[in-house]
């Protein structure tokens, strides 16, 4: 059997980890051939794909992105060209099909985050074997527990926030610190707990100004000169909107948000005059080694993606059920974001040891 493996959207710290593994038992536990494939759907759909050995990935694990490429701008089945200066969409996914039988292509194993896995449920429906490993530093995807690149992420947003608050406390400031997460909140909670925050604002808990500035009043009267808020990049104020920073058309992401962090620093300035300063973390936080917990997550997802390939079940997806891993049909998989329950037990213990969310 000759798999081809795919990683798409966003890099993400632990997409080499599971190439290895995807490698590693599908040559040595099965005999199979694989074949990896260049920059995500658009190798599939210009026939770009190499042979991978066991020597392509020896000392891959500890390096963050993908020894193959990724892309987030390329639809097959609503893929754009130019004619005439004009972009002219068409469904070129039989050109895909066509170019996966010529290479011998049995399977697909397709790594990413739902607009990837969502583009992989569209070929299973039109008969390609497919698996799927969910992937996102966002941990939004609803049907496993949690995403390899996640762990990462808010270690290096921790690491963030620990530089950020001898600053803050050296300084007198307000400091904010911008993280990534789109409409989910995971990476601004758990950094925000891990770091000591005094504030954090998701996009799940609408926010009130009044209350933000309420609690960095409570501090100054404590004797505490600086205060530190951690803002999800999709947090927005009660009856106010996100703040998008871009739109970017042709991608599976055309929204990109960003710069909520500055519009609530001018807030704080403008109001009480306090010295505000903001770091947006971005595409950092996508980057570096992955950390132990993701590259053994993410070489239990590839070494049971091979397994379900030998089984021949396809369609379906790899999760985390802690502490095992299972499989989920794809279907199940996408179309629904996972986001932070406001009653959830992080929330609870955020709110007793102090940490305000500008809802009360």
């Amino acid at each position: 059997m000759k798999i081809g493996v795919l990683t798409g959207g966003g890099d993400c710290p632990g997409l080499n980890a599971v190439i290895r593994a995807v490698v590693k038992t599908a040559i040595q536990q099965y005999k199979m051939e694989v074949l990896g494939i260049i920059d995500g759907y658009y190798g599939l759909v210009n026939n770009e794909i190499k042979e991978l050995a066991l020597e392509d990935v020896s000392g891959i694990m500890p390096r963050g992105g993908t020894i193959l490429g990724t892309s987030n701008v390329v639809n097959p089945f609503n893929y754009y060209t130019i004619v005439n200066g004009k972009k002219v969409y068409s469904d070129i996914s039989d050109i895909v099909i066509k170019n996966i039988k010529a290479n011998g292509i049995d399977v697909m194993v397709v790594i990413g985050g739902d607009g990837t896995l969502e583009i992989a449920h569209k070929f299973f429906k039109k008969g390609v074997p497919v698996v799927g490993i969910p992937k996102t530093i966002d941990n939004d995807l609803s049907a496993t527990d949690v995403t390899f690149g996640f762990d990462t992420a808010i270690l290096t947003a921790t690491e963030a926030i620990d530089k950020i608050h001898t600053t803050a406390e050296s300084h007198h400031r307000v400091m904010i610190v911008e993280v990534m997460g789109r409409n989910a909140g995971w990476i601004a909670l758990h950094s925000g707990i891990a770091g000591g925050a005094h504030i954090i604002l998701i996009p799940e808990i609408p926010f009130n100004y009044d209350e933000i500035l309420k609690k960095i009043y409570e501090r100054k009267g404590k004797g505490k000169h600086f205060s530190i808020i951690v803002v999800a990049e999709g947090a927005k104020p009660k009856g106010g909107d996100v703040v998008v920073k871009r739109f970017v058309a042709d991608t599976t992401e055309p929204i990109r948000l960003g710069g909520i962090g500055n519009k609530v620093a001018d807030e704080i300035e403008k109001i009480t005059g306090f010295e505000t300063r903001v770091t947006t973390l971005g595409h950092i936080q996508r980057g570096g080694s992955p950390s132990p917990f993701d590259r053994i997550l993410a070489t239990r997802f590839g070494a049971e993606a091979v397994q379900l390939v030998a089984k021949g079940d396809f369609g379906k997806m790899v999760s985390l059920r802690t502490p095992e891993i299972i499989a989920v049909p794809l279907g199940e998989a996408i179309g629904r974001q996972k986001k932070v329950a406001t009653d959830s037990s992080y929330i609870r213990t955020a709110k007793m040891i102090g940490i305000s969310f500008g809802d009360q």
